[in-house]
């Protein structure tokens, strides 16, 4: 049996998703070790998952891409704090290497020191990606705009240009103080963002068909494992409120890596007073941010585990963001996102293109279009049943358990001689 190390940044978004394929490779006898952010270590523990918080820190240093105005300032000021927290995530993950001995690793596609490390550090790794694959293929926007595929001889152009611009923008954002962290690390630098997807033996993404676009192939170390979807296991059982007679809810959330949202809960409650619902909003780390308006159908909390809402939700008002999107699509439950940064864009038009939602950009975000939006996305069932069966089929658990064992695999080869030169990455 092996052991296996995974490291994540401090998100929920980007934990949560590893539970459900962490547990399977455990009921498979292998040892599993999760270090993550400090708040989210107890609810891993309740799961079953031997959890431990990763230096605090790193968990201290916050995004601060919400406080600018024009997007190519909200990525660099994204990256300069992300790469500021890499300055601490590799010497962390040395020290989860030494208490774990593990086998393999698995870093997190937002922990850059600790991918640094795990390069340099001669263990099998795979990056793990709870998000979609920004890698360009014919026929695959370029990431990150919200694009509709294009076809034809102008949409091959537009996205051969798109791509280009999208890679000089990352490029600027990111590089410069990635490259000085892999000069301090002994590494030599990388010219495109594009390359930090060669350097793993495996990039597991967690997600797939309906959401990623179809593609001619993968590169060779690339595993489309599927929606992880997962709720921390609840203290309580489900509240009265949430199981008392009445109308359907509406299940409206911000994002639990705050991003200055919480304009997105208010129109929310303003849209929906007068509908025929119950309007739950979850804030997160958005609670307090501002004043909301207060209606006879809406109730507000910090945060509410999303699995018993969805059973009895007609509508997910959403940011965007993967966690929650791949939640309510496994359940069946139309989407609308009101996508204000990151990926989101990207996720919202996934959404809209498989038939699980609609999308209202953020910009233009006001209660009359978020009421239309419902009232829309509310009366194609089939459109996100169809989604959700796609979904429910593109992977899950032992799929992720399964891309995991090939790093063990192939790496037991290379240190008994078959194979000669480590190639593990292409294989």
């Amino acid at each position: 049996m092996s052991t296996f190390l995974a490291y994540t940044a401090p998100a929920a978004g980007h934990a949560f998703p590893l539970v459900p394929g962490l547990l399977a490779l455990r009921e498979r006898g292998h040892d599993v070790h999760l270090y993550t952010a400090p708040d989210l270590v107890a609810p891993i523990r309740r799961a079953g998952i031997d959890a431990e918080p990763i230096d605090p820190r790193v968990a201290a240093i916050r995004p601060g891409d919400h406080a600018e105005r024009r997007a190519v300032d909200r990525l660099r000021r994204g990256y300069r704090d992300l790469l500021r927290r890499g300055r601490l995530d590799g010497p962390d993950l040395d020290r989860a290497v030494a208490e774990t001995r593990p086998d393999a690793v698995l870093v997190d596609a937002l922990a850059y020191g600790a991918a640094i490390r795990a390069e340099r550090g001669g263990l099998p790794w795979a990056l793990t990606l709870p998000s979609l694959l920004p890698l360009p293929a014919p026929g695959i926007p370029p990431y990150g705009l919200g694009l509709r595929p294009a076809r034809g001889p102008l949409g091959a152009a537009r996205d051969r240009l798109g791509w280009r611009l999208v890679e000089r923008l990352y490029a600027t954002a990111m590089l410069p103080q990635l490259n000085e962290l892999r000069a301090a690390n002994g590494l030599a630098p990388i010219a495109t963002p594009l390359s930090l997807f060669d350097a793993p033996d495996r990039v597991l993404a967690l997600t797939g068909d309906p959401l990623e676009y179809p593609r001619p192939a993968l590169p060779g170390n690339v595993r489309m494992v599927g929606a992880q979807p997962w709720d921390p296991p609840a203290l309580e059982p489900v509240p009265a409120w949430l199981a008392e007679p009445g109308p359907p809810w509406v299940l409206v959330t911000c994002s639990t890596d705050y991003q200055g949202d919480e304009r997105l809960a208010a129109a929310a409650i303003e849209a929906l007073r007068d509908e025929p619902v119950r309007v739950l909003v979850t804030l997160a780390d958005a609670a307090g941010a501002r004043d909301l308006p207060e209606a006879a159908n809406a109730r507000v909390e910090r945060f509410v585990a999303h699995g018993p809402v969805l059973e009895r939700s007609a509508a997910v008002v959403c940011h965007g963001g993967m966690g929650i999107v791949q939640k309510a699509m496994a359940a069946g439950v139309p989407i609308v996102a009101v996508p204000f940064g990151r990926d989101q864009p990207e996720v919202a038009r996934r959404v809209e293109r498989c038939g699980a939602g609609r999308i209202v950009p953020a910009r233009r975000l006001t209660p009359a279009r978020l009421r239309a939006a419902v009232r829309t996305a509310r009366r194609d069932p089939e459109g996100v049943a169809a989604a959700s069966r796609r979904l429910r089929a593109a992977g899950g658990p032992e799929r992720f358990a399964d891309a995991c064992l090939e790093l063990v695999d192939a790496g037991e080869r290379v240190s008994s001689g078959e194979g000669g030169i480590r190639t593990l990455g292409r294989g």
